[in-house]
Protein backbone atom coordinates (compact mmCIF):
# COMPACT_ATOMS: atom_id res chain seq x y z
CA UNK A 1 0.00 0.00 0.00
CA UNK A 2 1.22 3.46 -1.20
CA UNK A 3 2.37 5.80 1.46
CA UNK A 4 1.11 9.09 1.86
CA UNK A 5 3.67 12.30 2.29
CA UNK A 6 2.70 15.09 5.36
CA UNK A 7 1.15 17.29 2.20
CA UNK A 8 -1.24 14.78 0.87
CA UNK A 9 -4.05 16.49 2.36
CA UNK A 10 -2.95 19.72 1.25
CA UNK A 11 -2.66 18.27 -2.29
CA UNK A 12 -6.07 17.28 -2.39
CA UNK A 13 -7.50 20.34 -1.16
CA UNK A 14 -5.66 22.32 -4.16
CA UNK A 15 -7.44 20.04 -6.76
CA UNK A 16 -3.68 17.65 -7.03
CA UNK A 17 -4.58 14.48 -9.85
CA UNK A 18 -3.28 11.72 -7.41
CA UNK A 19 -0.90 8.54 -8.53
CA UNK A 20 0.94 6.08 -7.30
CA UNK A 21 4.55 6.85 -7.60
CA UNK A 22 7.30 5.39 -5.79
CA UNK A 23 5.71 3.47 -3.27
CA UNK A 24 3.79 7.16 -2.47
CA UNK A 25 0.45 8.92 -3.42
CA UNK A 26 1.42 12.39 -5.06
CA UNK A 27 -0.31 14.50 -7.17
CA UNK A 28 0.80 13.91 -11.22
CA UNK A 29 -0.67 17.80 -11.70
CA UNK A 30 -3.21 20.03 -10.70
CA UNK A 31 -5.89 21.47 -12.59
CA UNK A 32 -3.93 23.91 -14.40
CA UNK A 33 -1.70 21.25 -16.32
CA UNK A 34 1.39 20.13 -16.95
CA UNK A 35 2.08 22.52 -19.38
CA UNK A 36 0.98 25.60 -17.80
CA UNK A 37 2.78 24.27 -14.26
CA UNK A 38 6.25 23.98 -16.49
CA UNK A 39 6.04 27.05 -18.04
CA UNK A 40 5.06 28.41 -14.32
CA UNK A 41 8.83 27.22 -13.47
CA UNK A 42 10.19 28.65 -16.39
CA UNK A 43 9.18 31.93 -16.14
CA UNK A 44 7.86 32.52 -12.83
CA UNK A 45 7.93 29.76 -9.98
CA UNK A 46 6.35 26.55 -9.00
CA UNK A 47 5.88 24.87 -5.53
CA UNK A 48 6.61 20.78 -5.75
CA UNK A 49 6.36 18.24 -2.68
CA UNK A 50 9.51 16.20 -3.17
CA UNK A 51 8.64 14.50 0.79
CA UNK A 52 9.03 10.90 -1.13
CA UNK A 53 12.42 11.46 -1.20
CA UNK A 54 14.84 9.78 1.03
CA UNK A 55 17.55 11.41 3.49
CA UNK A 56 19.76 9.40 5.70
CA UNK A 57 22.66 10.62 7.92
CA UNK A 58 25.84 9.78 8.09
CA UNK A 59 28.10 10.58 11.20
CA UNK A 60 31.19 9.53 13.43
CA UNK A 61 35.21 10.29 12.69
CA UNK A 62 35.02 7.99 9.66
CA UNK A 63 32.36 9.59 7.85
CA UNK A 64 34.28 11.10 5.54
CA UNK A 65 36.26 8.01 4.99
CA UNK A 66 32.99 6.38 4.30
CA UNK A 67 31.02 8.36 1.93
CA UNK A 68 34.54 8.66 0.09
CA UNK A 69 34.31 4.52 0.07
CA UNK A 70 31.28 4.45 -1.45
CA UNK A 71 30.96 7.24 -3.96
CA UNK A 72 32.35 8.31 -7.33
CA UNK A 73 33.16 11.62 -6.34
CA UNK A 74 35.63 13.27 -4.13
CA UNK A 75 34.71 14.27 -0.44
CA UNK A 76 37.81 15.03 1.09
CA UNK A 77 37.20 19.42 0.17
CA UNK A 78 34.31 20.33 1.38
CA UNK A 79 32.94 23.60 3.73
CA UNK A 80 30.00 23.10 5.99
CA UNK A 81 26.71 23.70 3.97
CA UNK A 82 28.18 22.39 0.37
CA UNK A 83 26.28 19.96 -1.57
CA UNK A 84 28.08 17.62 -3.45
CA UNK A 85 25.99 15.00 -6.14
CA UNK A 86 27.35 12.19 -6.82
CA UNK A 87 26.82 8.32 -8.47
CA UNK A 88 27.27 5.40 -5.72
CA UNK A 89 28.27 2.02 -7.82
CA UNK A 90 28.49 -1.22 -7.27
CA UNK A 91 30.73 -3.68 -7.68
CA UNK A 92 30.71 -3.59 -11.22
CA UNK A 93 30.52 -0.05 -12.19
CA UNK A 94 26.81 -0.22 -12.42
CA UNK A 95 24.64 2.39 -10.25
CA UNK A 96 22.39 1.64 -7.58
CA UNK A 97 21.72 5.15 -7.08
CA UNK A 98 22.89 9.00 -7.69
CA UNK A 99 22.74 10.85 -4.70
CA UNK A 100 23.50 14.70 -3.06
CA UNK A 101 25.61 14.86 0.29
CA UNK A 102 25.54 18.31 2.28
CA UNK A 103 28.48 18.26 4.89
CA UNK A 104 26.66 19.85 8.11
CA UNK A 105 30.14 20.00 10.10
CA UNK A 106 33.13 17.88 10.68
CA UNK A 107 31.78 13.97 10.95
CA UNK A 108 28.43 14.73 10.43
CA UNK A 109 26.80 14.64 7.07
CA UNK A 110 23.26 14.98 5.55
CA UNK A 111 22.54 12.80 2.55
CA UNK A 112 19.24 12.88 0.31
CA UNK A 113 18.68 9.67 -2.01
CA UNK A 114 16.04 8.92 -4.78
CA UNK A 115 12.49 8.41 -3.33
CA UNK A 116 11.85 4.39 -4.84
CA UNK A 117 16.10 3.49 -3.80
CA UNK A 118 15.67 4.57 -0.15
CA UNK A 119 15.62 1.39 1.52
CA UNK A 120 18.00 0.09 -1.18
CA UNK A 121 20.60 3.01 -0.72
CA UNK A 122 20.10 2.69 3.26
CA UNK A 123 20.94 -0.96 3.15
CA UNK A 124 23.55 -0.62 0.67
CA UNK A 125 25.16 2.02 3.15
CA UNK A 126 24.94 -0.07 6.63
CA UNK A 127 26.51 -3.15 4.74
CA UNK A 128 29.69 -1.40 3.52
CA UNK A 129 30.21 1.00 6.88
CA UNK A 130 33.36 0.36 8.59
CA UNK A 131 34.90 2.33 11.43
CA UNK A 132 33.28 4.87 13.59
CA UNK A 133 30.22 5.82 11.39
CA UNK A 134 26.75 5.45 11.46
CA UNK A 135 24.08 5.93 9.05
CA UNK A 136 20.42 6.86 10.19
CA UNK A 137 17.19 6.81 7.73
CA UNK A 138 15.25 9.67 8.82
CA UNK A 139 12.94 9.90 6.12
CA UNK A 140 9.83 9.91 7.84
CA UNK A 141 10.77 12.82 10.32
CA UNK A 142 11.87 14.95 7.20
CA UNK A 143 9.95 16.87 4.83
CA UNK A 144 10.91 18.62 1.77
CA UNK A 145 9.76 21.06 -0.61
CA UNK A 146 10.95 22.42 -4.00
CA UNK A 147 10.51 26.42 -4.59
CA UNK A 148 11.75 26.79 -8.24
CA UNK A 149 11.81 29.29 -11.22
CA UNK A 150 13.39 32.49 -11.64
CA UNK A 151 11.40 34.14 -9.05
CA UNK A 152 11.75 31.66 -6.25
CA UNK A 153 14.71 34.28 -4.30
CA UNK A 154 11.93 37.19 -4.16
CA UNK A 155 9.39 34.75 -2.75
CA UNK A 156 11.74 33.42 -0.52
CA UNK A 157 13.04 36.76 0.82
CA UNK A 158 9.65 37.54 1.68
CA UNK A 159 10.56 34.39 4.55
CA UNK A 160 13.68 34.28 5.43
CA UNK A 161 16.35 36.88 6.44
CA UNK A 162 18.95 37.43 3.02
CA UNK A 163 21.98 35.72 5.76
CA UNK A 164 19.68 32.86 5.95
CA UNK A 165 19.08 32.32 1.98
CA UNK A 166 22.13 30.47 0.24
CA UNK A 167 23.67 32.74 -2.39
CA UNK A 168 26.22 29.38 -4.15
CA UNK A 169 24.75 26.77 -6.15
CA UNK A 170 25.13 23.48 -4.07
CA UNK A 171 25.13 25.20 -0.75
CA UNK A 172 22.44 25.27 2.09
CA UNK A 173 21.99 26.70 5.42
CA UNK A 174 20.86 24.91 8.55
CA UNK A 175 18.71 25.68 11.20
CA UNK A 176 17.08 28.37 9.22
CA UNK A 177 14.14 30.33 10.58
CA UNK A 178 11.15 30.23 8.40
CA UNK A 179 8.32 32.05 10.21
CA UNK A 180 9.20 29.87 13.56
CA UNK A 181 9.71 26.72 11.45
CA UNK A 182 13.11 25.26 11.63
CA UNK A 183 14.47 24.11 8.20
CA UNK A 184 17.00 23.71 5.91
CA UNK A 185 17.70 25.94 2.82
CA UNK A 186 19.47 24.55 0.41
CA UNK A 187 20.35 26.21 -3.70
CA UNK A 188 19.24 23.30 -5.55
CA UNK A 189 16.94 21.84 -7.64
CA UNK A 190 15.88 19.25 -10.09
CA UNK A 191 14.04 21.51 -12.94
CA UNK A 192 17.48 23.95 -14.55
CA UNK A 193 15.77 26.97 -13.09
CA UNK A 194 16.95 29.14 -9.97
CA UNK A 195 15.46 27.82 -7.21
CA UNK A 196 15.55 25.89 -3.35
CA UNK A 197 14.92 23.13 -1.36
CA UNK A 198 13.62 23.08 1.92
CA UNK A 199 14.06 20.49 4.43
CA UNK A 200 12.02 20.38 7.56
CA UNK A 201 10.01 18.66 10.47
CA UNK A 202 6.91 16.20 8.78
CA UNK A 203 4.45 18.41 10.78
CA UNK A 204 5.58 21.72 9.83
CA UNK A 205 5.17 20.64 6.02
CA UNK A 206 1.58 21.76 5.01
CA UNK A 207 2.17 25.22 7.35
CA UNK A 208 4.88 25.93 5.18
CA UNK A 209 3.42 25.00 2.24
CA UNK A 210 0.48 27.33 2.23
CA UNK A 211 2.90 29.90 3.57
CA UNK A 212 5.22 29.86 0.49
CA UNK A 213 1.67 29.71 -1.49
CA UNK A 214 0.12 32.96 0.06
CA UNK A 215 3.56 34.35 -0.31
CA UNK A 216 4.19 33.80 -3.53
CA UNK A 217 0.67 34.70 -5.33
CA UNK A 218 1.74 37.81 -6.87
CA UNK A 219 4.70 36.25 -8.07
CA UNK A 220 2.86 33.47 -9.79
CA UNK A 221 3.81 30.78 -7.88
CA UNK A 222 1.56 27.63 -8.70
CA UNK A 223 1.04 24.34 -7.19
CA UNK A 224 3.22 21.56 -9.50
CA UNK A 225 3.35 17.34 -9.84
CA UNK A 226 5.10 15.07 -10.98
CA UNK A 227 4.56 15.65 -14.92
CA UNK A 228 6.20 18.90 -14.80
CA UNK A 229 9.05 18.01 -12.77
CA UNK A 230 9.97 15.02 -15.38
CA UNK A 231 9.20 17.54 -17.97
CA UNK A 232 11.48 20.28 -16.14
CA UNK A 233 14.23 17.95 -15.79
CA UNK A 234 14.13 16.35 -19.24
CA UNK A 235 14.84 20.01 -20.83
CA UNK A 236 17.44 21.00 -19.02
CA UNK A 237 19.24 16.81 -19.47
CA UNK A 238 18.81 16.15 -15.98
CA UNK A 239 19.41 12.22 -15.60
CA UNK A 240 16.93 10.38 -13.59
CA UNK A 241 17.65 6.75 -12.08
CA UNK A 242 16.00 4.09 -13.86
CA UNK A 243 16.12 5.30 -17.06
CA UNK A 244 19.98 7.61 -17.69
CA UNK A 245 20.93 5.24 -14.92
CA UNK A 246 20.60 1.45 -13.96
CA UNK A 247 22.35 -1.15 -12.01
CA UNK A 248 23.77 -1.67 -15.64
CA UNK A 249 24.65 1.27 -16.92
CA UNK A 250 27.77 2.79 -15.58
CA UNK A 251 28.01 6.44 -14.67
CA UNK A 252 30.62 7.12 -17.32
CA UNK A 253 28.41 6.14 -20.38
CA UNK A 254 25.57 7.61 -18.67
CA UNK A 255 28.07 11.26 -19.37
CA UNK A 256 28.39 11.64 -15.32
CA UNK A 257 32.31 10.82 -15.65
CA UNK A 258 32.64 15.07 -14.27
CA UNK A 259 31.61 13.61 -10.76
CA UNK A 260 33.45 10.40 -11.18
CA UNK A 261 36.96 10.76 -9.73
CA UNK A 262 39.24 8.19 -10.96
CA UNK A 263 42.41 9.50 -9.27
CA UNK A 264 41.08 8.75 -5.85
CA UNK A 265 42.96 5.81 -4.58
CA UNK A 266 39.38 3.82 -4.41
CA UNK A 267 35.49 3.27 -3.96
CA UNK A 268 33.32 0.94 -4.81
CA UNK A 269 32.83 0.39 -8.55
CA UNK A 270 36.68 1.34 -9.49
CA UNK A 271 38.27 -1.25 -10.64
CA UNK A 272 35.16 -2.53 -12.68
CA UNK A 273 35.50 1.08 -14.19
CA UNK A 274 38.94 0.76 -15.39
CA UNK A 275 38.57 -2.66 -16.62
CA UNK A 276 35.95 -1.87 -18.44
CA UNK A 277 37.62 1.02 -20.40
CA UNK A 278 36.40 3.91 -22.30
CA UNK A 279 33.05 3.51 -22.54
CA UNK A 280 31.42 1.76 -25.93
CA UNK A 281 28.18 3.84 -25.71
CA UNK A 282 27.54 6.82 -24.43
CA UNK A 283 24.25 9.69 -23.34
CA UNK A 284 23.31 12.09 -25.96
CA UNK A 285 20.12 14.31 -26.95
CA UNK A 286 18.07 13.70 -29.69
CA UNK A 287 15.64 16.37 -31.17
CA UNK A 288 12.91 14.89 -33.60
CA UNK A 289 13.13 16.52 -37.08
CA UNK A 290 10.09 13.78 -38.14
CA UNK A 291 6.70 14.75 -37.32
CA UNK A 292 6.15 12.39 -33.72
CA UNK A 293 6.92 11.79 -30.07
CA UNK A 294 9.74 10.48 -29.14
CA UNK A 295 9.29 8.17 -25.79
CA UNK A 296 11.47 6.44 -23.57
CA UNK A 297 12.50 2.54 -24.57
CA UNK A 298 12.33 3.32 -28.19
CA UNK A 299 15.28 2.04 -31.09
CA UNK A 300 17.44 4.54 -32.43
CA UNK A 301 18.52 3.61 -36.19
CA UNK A 302 21.10 4.53 -38.43
CA UNK A 303 20.48 3.12 -41.86
CA UNK A 304 18.07 0.00 -40.88
CA UNK A 305 20.61 -1.00 -37.97
CA UNK A 306 20.11 -0.28 -34.33
CA UNK A 307 22.53 1.67 -32.62
CA UNK A 308 21.11 2.46 -29.06
CA UNK A 309 17.70 3.23 -27.39
CA UNK A 310 15.96 6.04 -25.88
CA UNK A 311 16.10 6.76 -22.15
CA UNK A 312 13.59 9.30 -21.73
CA UNK A 313 11.82 11.19 -24.37
CA UNK A 314 8.88 13.90 -24.30
CA UNK A 315 7.36 16.88 -25.82
CA UNK A 316 9.31 19.68 -24.61
CA UNK A 317 6.62 22.59 -23.63
CA UNK A 318 9.11 25.75 -23.07
CA UNK A 319 11.23 24.59 -26.12
CA UNK A 320 8.59 23.45 -27.74
CA UNK A 321 9.78 20.34 -29.55
CA UNK A 322 10.13 16.59 -29.09
CA UNK A 323 13.10 15.76 -27.24
CA UNK A 324 14.54 12.39 -25.77
CA UNK A 325 17.98 11.11 -24.11
CA UNK A 326 19.38 7.90 -25.12
CA UNK A 327 22.33 5.34 -25.12
CA UNK A 328 23.77 5.15 -28.29
CA UNK A 329 27.05 3.44 -29.57
CA UNK A 330 29.96 5.91 -29.22
CA UNK A 331 30.64 5.19 -32.90
CA UNK A 332 27.71 7.24 -34.26
CA UNK A 333 27.39 9.61 -31.61
CA UNK A 334 28.60 12.77 -33.22
CA UNK A 335 26.73 15.88 -32.76
CA UNK A 336 24.60 16.62 -35.88
CA UNK A 337 23.94 12.63 -36.93
CA UNK A 338 20.80 12.52 -38.85
CA UNK A 339 19.46 8.94 -37.11
CA UNK A 340 15.36 7.71 -36.84
CA UNK A 341 13.39 6.52 -33.47
CA UNK A 342 11.42 3.39 -34.14
CA UNK A 343 7.84 4.73 -32.65
CA UNK A 344 5.16 2.15 -32.56
CA UNK A 345 6.33 0.84 -35.80
CA UNK A 346 6.73 4.33 -38.12
CA UNK A 347 10.45 5.03 -38.40
CA UNK A 348 10.88 9.12 -36.94
CA UNK A 349 13.55 11.66 -38.17
CA UNK A 350 16.23 12.77 -35.64
CA UNK A 351 19.11 14.39 -35.00
CA UNK A 352 21.44 14.41 -33.10
CA UNK A 353 21.59 17.39 -30.50
CA UNK A 354 23.87 18.70 -27.74
CA UNK A 355 22.96 18.43 -23.91
CA UNK A 356 21.54 20.41 -22.42
CA UNK A 357 18.65 20.75 -24.61
CA UNK A 358 17.26 24.18 -22.20
CA UNK A 359 20.18 26.14 -20.12
CA UNK A 360 18.44 28.74 -18.13
CA UNK A 361 19.85 32.15 -18.78
CA UNK A 362 22.31 33.99 -16.40
CA UNK A 363 21.40 37.70 -15.84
Amino acid sequence: MEKKTPLYEAHVRHGGKIVPFAGYLLPVQYGSGVIAEHQAVRTACGLFDVSHMGEITCQGRDAFRNLNHILTNDYTTMYDGQARYSPMCNEEGGVVDDLIVYKVREESYFIVVNAANKDKDYAWMQSHAFGDAVFTDISEKVAQIALQGPRAPEILRKLASEDQIPKKYYSCKFHCDVAGMDCIISKTGYTGEDGYELYLAAEDAERMWELLLESGRQEGLICCGLGARDTLRLEAAMPLYGHEMTDSITPLEAGLGTFVKMGKEEFVGKTALESRGAPERVRVGLKATGRGILREHLDVLMGGEKIGVTTSGTFAPYLKESIAMALLDVRHAEIGTAVEVDVRGRKVAAEIVPLPFYKRSKK
